[in-house]
C-alpha cells in the first residue's frame, strides 16, 4: 500500500510506503486527507487509519531544478505514441534538428517518429521535406512527470493530481 504525500500547498510531492506515512502522521509532521476505509493499521496503542494521502503541516521548499530527464520512453509516452509527422503509431523517436547539423537531445527537439517517416526524413529538417509538425515539442509538464509513483496511481489520488497538472 502507497500514501501520496502533500505539501503544505497541496502540491505532490512523492509516493511514499503507509509505514512511512504512518510515521509522520505520529510525529504530527503530516495530517491525514484521505484514509483507506475498513483497513486500520494495528499497533500496541490501538489502531491508527490506514493513509491514502498525507498533507505536511510545513511548507518543504522543492528546487525548481526538479527537471524531467530526456528519456526514448518518455518522449514517445509524452507524444502518445504517435508520429509527430503523419499521426500513425510510432516506435521511434527523431530529431527535428538532426544531431548532424548540431541538433540537441532535448525536449524542444525529440519528437515521437513512426519507422516510414524516420527513414524517409533522415538526416533533413521537416523545412526540408516540406513537412510540417503536429504540433510543437516542448517539456513535459504535471505531477506525474515529477513525482514518482504516480503512473500507477490510487482513485483517491485523481483531485490532488489534477491540481498541480
Amino acid at each position: 500500500m502507497r500514501t501520496l504525500v502533500l505539501n503544505a500547498g497541496y502540491e505532490p510531492l512523492a509516493v511514499v510506503s503507509f509505514k512511512r506515512a504512518v510515521v509522520l502522521v505520529m510525529n504530527a509532521k503530516a495530517t491525514i486527507i484521505e484514509r483507506v476505509e475498513g483497513d486500520p493499521v494495528w499497533g500496541a496503542r490501538g489502531a491508527v487509519d490506514r493513509p491514502a494521502v498525507i498533507l505536511l503541516t510545513r511548507y518543504v521548499r522543492v528546487p525548481q531544478s526538479r527537471r524531467v530527464p530526456v528519456t526514448r520512453r518518455g518522449v514517445l509516452r509524452r507524444d502518445g505514441n504517435r508520429c509527430a509527422y503523419c499521426g500513425k503509431g510510432a516506435t521511434t523517436i527523431d530529431h527535428v534538428m538532426p544531431r548532424s547539423r548540431g541538433g540537441a537531445d532535448s525536449w524542444e527537439n525529440l519528437v515521437a517518429c513512426c519507422l516510414r517517416c524516420n527513414n524517409l526524413k533522415g538526416d533533413r529538417t521537416p523545412a526540408e521535406m516540406r513537412w510540417d509538425l503536429r504540433y510543437a515539442p516542448r517539456p513535459p509538464h504535471g505531477a506525474q512527470w515529477t513525482v514518482r509513483g504516480t503512473e500507477r496511481a490510487d482513485p483517491r489520488w485523481e483531485p490532488y493530481l489534477e491540481l498541480a497538472a
